[in-house]
């Protein structure tokens, strides 16, 4: 992956308003802020050069539905041919890498095998999702939004599945080989290790991210074989953030499940199982001690941004950081990989 480089003048109204957002979520600021920008790009992509320099001359950039003062002022600098003077004060504040820590990790990956787009509880489309990750230098996303049972995330139906696999045929026809957009999923573990979602449909996906998501509270024997029988399904190629605890953010803290990590994460050799480095800051999953249990075992690993918008793609540098720092060797992370050597993983015992 690489740095994201500043924007410099000349730069279009929209490219100015994504790259806003983009650095406003990478930041973590509020969700009302990052909409107003991404929202306001989407009208403005509408719209020609020449009227937008008109409505900039005339004043009328605010008669736009879902452009406002901020918003304006960034189409009027940029149609202007200058740098908008928000998008210049952002960049030189939120432009630095995220962490002091793992940036060699950070630039040998080329992949994130965890995303959400506004199909499940993510928030922006999955073209964007993308256009982000291009820009970032990976060279693949997994698309993996929520299973059906999931409905606070509005989990995806064998019919609404089947919708978004053929959404992912045409991003993936209009890239050519750029860049590959991976059918996936983040399924959920059931109470008894059952799989969220059809064999015949996950058979159709290219990766599979498996999470618990309910009753993270079980008892510790009853959850260990819960999770020990989903990492040995087939079907299975990544458990998603194993302990399930939150240590920040808006959501508070949760503590994590209890479970035998040992009987797990040998499970996870067996099964050909990867464990994911959850990068996001609210939950660091998992905690040192098992990231370190799990290497001392020989588990395969991947970093996941486990992305809900674009800007939350570059969290990755987190998950890298806590890798680096406690010795996990590229070799061993399968987002450090190519794509087709991913996908030959994935497709074993299927």
């Amino acid at each position: 992956m690489q740095i994201v480089q500043p924007l410099t003048a000349p730069v279009t109204p929209v490219d100015a308003l994504r790259r806003i957002a983009f650095l406003l979520e990478r930041s973590r600021a509020g969700t009302y802020r990052v909409e107003a920008f991404r929202n306001a790009a989407k009208v403005v992509a509408t719209l020609s050069t020449e009227e937008l320099r008109q409505r900039a001359d005339q004043g009328t950039l605010k008669d736009l539905q879902g452009v406002g003062d901020s918003t304006a002022a960034v189409v009027k600098q940029a149609v202007g041919g200058t740098l908008p003077a928000y998008l210049e004060s952002l960049q030189e504040k939120e432009s630095a890498p995220l962490t002091r820590g793992g940036a060699e990790l950070y630039a040998s990956l080329v992949g994130d095998l965890h995303s959400h787009s506004e199909w499940s509880d993510g928030g922006s489309p999955i073209d964007e999702m993308v256009l982000t990750a291009v820009e970032l230098g990976q060279e693949y996303l997994a698309l993996t939004d929520h299973s059906p049972r999931l409905r606070i995330a509005n989990g995806l139906s064998v019919e609404r599945l089947i919708k978004q696999l053929k959404v992912v045929d045409a991003i993936n026809d209009s890239l050519g080989d750029r860049f590959r957009l991976l059918k996936g999923i983040e399924v959920d573990i059931l109470d008894e290790g059952e799989l969220d979602q059809t064999p015949e449909m996950l058979g159709k996906l290219d990766v599979v991210t498996a999470s618990v998501h309910s009753k993270l509270a079980m008892n510790a024997a009853p959850m260990t074989r819960r999770m020990v029988t989903a990492v040995l399904n087939p079907r299975v190629n990544v458990l998603g953030h194993c302990t399930g605890r939150l240590v920040t953010g808006g959501r508070g803290k949760r503590a994590q499940s209890s479970f035998d990590a040992k009987a797990v994460f040998d499970a996870c050799i067996e099964g050909d199982t990867a464990v994911e480095i959850n990068a996001r800051p609210e939950r660091e999953d998992p905690p040192d001690e098992l990231i370190t249990m799990a290497l001392e075992l020989g588990c395969l690993f991947t970093i996941d941004s486990d992305a809900h918008a674009p800007g939350q793609l570059d969290f990755k540098a987190y998950g890298c950081e806590r890798a680096e720092r406690l010795g996990v060797p590229a070799e061993r992370i399968v987002t450090t990989w190519p794509v087709d050597r991913v996908l030959e993983w994935t497709s074993r015992g299927r």
